[in-house]
């Protein structure tokens, strides 16, 4: 998909937006897992979340390559959503995303704030994504797929800075929607020579990731819906599938109470918001603080774009 050369020219680009995320050992949380904890803060990025970093170096590729297209259309639950206008818009192509009815509030706002025509679509993520191809392709739009070799190169600098700046990362914890995360994650590892255990992580009611590779095809779930709406897909896609049936040591699935418990500890022992799926990686953690025990362990919090009053249900655990 790509190589080292191409990690580190990615890692230039996203560099021209914003500061490598901070990765910090918090005492409270190594003292809840029982190990050594590194939380990488990809909640601290211009968007809040790490999807940022695909859309910089897919419209940079874009612009370097085949030239920037008229108009670009895509779906999302709402970080993606934000990563692509953040890039596009600046550079003068329009961007229409679609996201599900009753998605989340906040993450709307921040996607048409970045200059967005946000259009809410279908009851989940697949049927909004199904709709955003039919159209791209009625109006001769671009259409950026949730997993995309420029996206995965992008967000792979995540883990490229956070393997960089910590020696001997045995484990990373890494939460699983459509799979460029984690990807990601596999591919710069892979390419850095290191022996790091990469662990997705998918929520007990999103599993189709699961679910596909324990089949060893594709196989869909009939909903999605879980409190971690950055990983409520119910339709894998066949190469994230694959890497990481090649790359991952396993896929844990953590429920939502579970979560929500993650999301609470980790604001009361670092003071950081982290969404769903931002925290999902810390209950896995947890789910296997025995079989991690001693170890130095990754967690990706890889957003922090909650609502606040889905926030406040979950600091009242309600």
């Amino acid at each position: 998909m790509f190589d080292l050369d191409g990690l580190r020219q990615a890692q230039d680009i996203v560099a021209r937006h914003m500061q490598p995320t901070p990765q910090y050992r918090w005492p409270g949380l190594c003292g809840l897992a029982g190990c050594e904890v590194w939380l990488k803060h990809e909640n601290h990025t211009p968007i809040g979340a790490f999807k940022v970093r695909g859309g910089l170096v897919l419209l940079d590729e874009l612009q370097r390559g085949p030239g920037l297209p008229r108009k670009i259309v895509t779906a999302t639950r709402g970080n993606h959503g934000q990563s692509i206008p953040y890039a596009a818009c600046r550079l003068g192509v329009p961007v229409t995303v679609y996201a599900p009815k009753g998605n989340s509030r906040e993450k709307n706002a921040a996607m048409t704030g970045w200059g967005a025509d946000l259009i809410e679509f279908g009851d989940d993520f697949e049927e909004s994504r199904l709709e955003s191809v039919r159209v791209a392709e009625a109006e001769g739009a671009m259409i950026v797929p949730p997993f995309h070799h420029a996206l995965v190169r992008g967000v792979a600098t995540y883990a490229l800075e956070l393997f960089e700046a910590v020696a001997g990362l045995e484990v990373v914890y890494v939460p699983v929607g459509m799979g460029s995360g984690v990807c990601g994650a596999i591919l710069a590892r892979d390419l850095l020579g290191l022996k790091t255990e990469v662990i997705g992580v998918v929520a007990k009611n999103a599993a189709a990731m699961a679910r596909s590779l324990e089949a060893g095809r594709v196989v869909a779930t009939e909903t999605a819906n879980t409190i971690a709406d950055g990983m409520a897909c119910r339709v894998p896609m066949e190469e994230p599938l694959e890497i990481v049936r090649e790359g991952a040591a396993r896929l844990v699935e953590v429920s939502d109470e579970e979560i929500a418990e993650a999301m609470r500890m980790l604001y009361r022992n670092t003071h950081n918001l982290a969404e769903g799926a931002g925290a999902a990686a810390f209950a896995a953690l947890m789910q296997e603080r025995e079989r991690q025990a001693g170890r130095t362990v990754g967690v990706i919090l890889t957003g922090g774009n909650v609502d606040a009053e889905v926030f406040r249900r979950v600091l009242g655990g309600q």
